[in-house]
């Protein structure tokens, strides 16, 4: 590979793909998350430039490969591989190859192997640069309707409830929307632990992206497990996006949240009624723990 050309971005290219010589160096190219022609021009480029493909299944990759007639050379790399691997995908970069690092689908890294490649390649002085591309986090969260000014992705939740429950409630109060992973075998379980979290925040379950069968339901997280339990657990890949507190509770008065703390106080403690209406509503603990004791000296009667 002669590295003294460099990546001819601005020609025009002939047909689908264009003769491209490439810098030695890392490329993470996006993939298709679903429908194979969501896949950009730069990036069937690469990979048919590129002296080798990383991927985390060959079997995906050369699905992809073959429907663009890509004769690459693929080689696994995922979250097992060894600091030798890296070393040595270091050492063909060195030696002036060009080296592409796909996921089995979307932008490599997000949930997906290649983190610790990067940061390598980055401390050795090597080249890296992204050839951005589909996302299952960003197309979920355009289509759920829920707010994008501001978002966290929270990758996917943990298997256990009591983790799980952990993860969230530490979330909970982020004035963002939330964004993560599940798998259908545990949505029913993910949905019931953001109700026990937070049971008036709307939740958008997002699968199928860009897929024949791709759908979008909305509604609390109780609203959608009464649902699941009725007509069954749906199929295929699922993103979550979980509304932030303003979404539910942004314009609330004195008036609701009195009506919360007064619920909570029927049973809880003034402390734990502060700390479980703060946690729904977003607003601070103390201003709702001197709420909470103004309405229980209220309701206590006089002797």
């Amino acid at each position: 590979m002669n590295t003294e050309n460099k990546e001819k971005s601005g020609e025009k290219p002939e047909g689908l793909l264009s003769e491209i010589n490439l810098l030695a160096g890392l490329y993470c190219v996006a993939t298709p998350i679903g429908n194979l022609r969501d896949i950009t021009l730069r990036a069937l480029d690469v990979l048919k430039g590129a002296d080798v493909v990383l991927c985390e299944d060959t079997r995906v990759t050369r699905k992809l490969l073959n429907a663009y007639q890509i004769s690459a050379r693929v080689q696994v790399y995922n979250d097992h591989s060894s600091l030798a691997v890296r070393e040595r995908v270091i050492e063909m970069i060195r030696e002036g190859k060009a080296v592409a690092l796909v996921s089995d689908a979307g932008m490599p890294l997000i949930s997906d192997p290649g983190y610790k490649l990067v940061r390598a390649c980055r401390e050795k002085g090597a080249f890296v640069t992204s050839v951005p591309g589909a996302s299952s986090t960003l197309s979920a969260l355009q289509i759920s309707g829920l707010p994008s000014d501001k978002f966290c992705f929270l990758g996917f939740l943990p298997n256990k409830s009591a983790a799980r429950r952990k993860v969230l409630s530490e979330w909970v109060k982020v004035q963002a929307s939330l964004i993560c992973f599940e798998t259908a075998p545990r949505l029913k379980a993910a949905l019931k632990d953001i109700s026990e979290i937070s049971d008036t925040r709307e939740v958008a379950v997002v699968r199928e992206i860009t897929k024949r069968f791709e759908e979008v339901k909305s509604g609390t997280a109780a609203e959608l497990l009464e649902g699941y339990d009725k007509d069954g657990i749906p199929k295929g890949e699922i993103v979550l996006v979980i509304a932030p507190p303003d979404e539910c509770f942004g314009a609330i008065g004195e008036e609701e949240l009195a009506e919360l703390l007064q619920e909570a106080l029927k049973t809880m403690k003034v402390k734990e009624a502060a700390r479980y209406v703060g946690e729904k509503t977003g607003r601070k603990k103390s201003d709702l723990y001197d709420m909470a004791l103004r309405l229980e000296a209220v309701s206590i009667p006089k002797g």
